[in-house]
């Protein structure tokens, strides 16, 4: 799959936003009939949720769904694959996040749908019996990866995500970088090079994509992962996904006209 054109601008589907969650992860507002409804009105031709899968984590705050939050997720999607077929194709997912402690647990766990897609994700690292949250930007967070030490942290989360691509049955890999996301002492000096291009074979190797996560240009100007891992991306011929990681229905499909001109 060739993925970039002669004047080295992306080449992505950007009219089916593959990565939207509702307001029962706890973190986002919305009804799930308020994405679709945001999908079509920004003229989008397929609709994909998202929702957090976690098994085992401990946390002051839950972003992820129940049990019975999932059972109501999958009914609802269901119906809403009925209402708008013809209008809009809508895709119920799942964004597993990695925890080795559970892995049987999360497997378990996905046979239990049928789902349009499996994003891996590895969210919630669990060091000295503390988890530290990825994904977040709170103050408390940030400190308590700089306690625990930077480079064990962009370690593990690396050779973790690694694992979770080989043990898990996913079809996407979402926030490939998150590790490198909030804290300012991360940056590409210190991400560790040789683990994330051994971890893009492994993603070659299962004939999974990877998500181009929008959220990030609100935060650094280019989206998640940036162009120096969607290069090796395409040069392993990965697919690249668009995803807006829509946490309110005005969010779907956002800065999607950037990913059209979006320069490699």
């Amino acid at each position: 799959m060739k993925q970039l054109n002669q004047f080295g601008t992306l080449k992505i589907n950007t009219s089916v936003d593959g990565h939207v969650h509702t307001r029962l992860c706890h973190h986002a507002k919305g009804e799930m009939e308020d994405y679709v409804l945001a999908a079509l009105g920004k003229n989008l031709d397929e609709i994909v949720f998202l929702e957090h899968l976690e098994r085992g984590v401990i946390y002051f705050e839950s972003t992820w769904l129940s049990n019975d939050d999932f059972r109501y997720y999958h009914e609802e999607g269901i119906q809403l694959k009925e209402k708008y077929r013809g209008k809009i194709k809508v895709g119920i997912g799942v964004e597993v996040g990695y925890n080795p402690q559970q892995c049987h647990e999360l497997k378990d766990f996905l046979q239990q749908y049928a789902w349009d897609r499996v994003g891996i994700s590895y969210h919630f690292l669990k060091i000295n019996d503390r988890f530290v949250n990825m994904v977040s930007r709170k103050k408390s967070n940030l400190d308590l990866m700089e306690e625990i030490g930077l480079d064990a942290i962009i370690e593990q989360y690396y050779r973790g995500l690694h694992a979770a691509v080989e043990l898990l049955d996913g079809t996407m890999v979402c926030h490939l970088d998150a590790v490198s996301r909030h804290h300012p002492l991360i940056n590409q000096c210190n991400e560790r090079p040789d683990l994330i291009q051994q971890l893009l074979d492994a993603i070659a190797a299962k004939k999974m994509a990877i998500e181009v996560n929008t959220s990030g240009f609100a935060i650094r100007d280019e989206p998640f992962p940036g162009r120096r891992w969607l290069r090796e991306a395409m040069a392993r011929n990965i697919p690249l996904v668009a995803g807006s990681d829509a946490h309110r229905p005005d969010d779907v499909g956002r800065y999607f006209d950037r990913l059209k001109d979006y320069r490699v």
